[in-house]
């Protein structure tokens, strides 16, 4: 039975090796993937409407700018290994938004990559791995 793992990514090497065991695990067991993109993007409040237009015009081209430059080269390796993929891109907090992907796509995992960092403001603010492995609706694999 085909199940969707969600791989949430960012291009950087962390988030590439979650996807590099995800193909693996997708290949082993017959899944598809669906690669995530988050973009964090605070709310403004008090926009005059020329503020709100020039933000959406900017989130467009940012949008374009991740599809091309992240999510269209892993597409092609994901495709090369031979495993149904689709991706989707979307603004908000990285955790809570991979969370929501997973519900909506009735995902079966969440793959992310660990990104290493124990600093002050991780402990203080989370990461998304820790965040993700507290309050997500699927298993969580968070590869190092």
């Amino acid at each position: 039975m085909s199940r969707k793992i969600v791989v949430g990514f960012d291009g950087s090497e962390a988030s590439q090796r979650a996807l590099d065991f995800a193909i693996t695990r997708a290949q082993a067991q017959g899944d598809s993937i669906l690669i995530a993109h988050v973009l964090e993007w605070s709310p403004y409040s008090f926009l005059t409407p020329s503020e709100v237009e020039e933000r959406h015009r900017r989130r467009t081209e940012e949008l374009q700018r991740a599809e091309a430059a992240i999510l269209t080269p892993v597409v092609r390796q994901v495709e090369q290994a031979g495993i149904p993929v689709s991706t989707t891109l979307r603004y908000g907090h990285t955790a809570e938004t991979l969370c929501r992907i997973a519900r909506d796509e009735g995902a079966a995992m969440i793959f992310i990559g660990r990104m290493g960092a124990s600093g002050f403001a991780s402990r203080i603010f989370g990461s998304v791995a820790a965040t993700l492995a507290q309050v997500s609706p699927v298993p969580v694999t968070i590869v190092p």
